[in-house]
């Protein structure tokens, strides 16, 4: 039986499922991402705003999400790297979840900005309506989405980096870095 809370040996229930559910959820977000921007602008395609209105949706979620992940994390240990990693990969594992968090809050909050500099509303799933932090500008508008595309690309990245090294360790080391975080 998994604990609820994080050992020195492994994750909790907790972070377990915050992992995996932010996965599910982010890499969703960068496929619908990928998937409404190549449909066509012309006229209005309700598809491609529909798709636009739940990938926001999305992304505010996740956004709460880690909110509440980071005061969990905060009020947890976190269970120790496998003893025989080189010092380099011990701060490359860092640097990586480090870069997680700081996407994980970036991407939101520009997608928002993105909203705000093109006078575009952001629901919570119809809740609530989010202030706009700029006012309208076409320019800021097409530099935050250059911005938001580059911090998708770079999420992509990490996270091709952070799968590889997890199976790396799984199938290669055949340590237990992956079993810690698996149900």
């Amino acid at each position: 039986m998994i604990p609820i809370e994080n050992t020195e040996d492994r994750f909790g229930a907790v972070a377990i499922l915050f992992h995996w559910s932010m996965a599910v959820l982010i890499i969703g977000l960068l496929a619908l991402g990928f998937y409404m921007v190549r449909l066509p602008d012309a006229g209005f395609d309700t598809k491609k705003i529909m798709l636009i209105l739940y990938h926001k949706e999305i992304g505010l979620s996740v956004l709460v999400l880690l909110a509440v992940r980071l005061a969990w994390r905060l009020t947890q240990i976190l269970p120790q790297l496998v003893d025989h990693l080189p010092d380099w990969q011990k701060i490359a594992a860092r640097f990586v979840h480090l870069s997680f968090y700081a996407l994980m809050f970036a991407l939101p909050v520009t997608g928002w900005l993105m909203s705000s500099a093109a006078a575009i509303p952001v629901s919570f799933f119809g809740l609530f309506t989010l202030p706009d932090l700029l006012s309208r500008d076409d320019d800021s508008f097409r530099r935050l989405i250059d911005i938001h595309k580059w911090l998708g690309y770079a999420f992509i990245v990490f996270i091709c980096v952070h799968m590889g090294a997890a199976l790396m360790h799984h199938f290669v080391l055949k340590d237990d870095t992956l079993r810690r975080m698996l149900p």
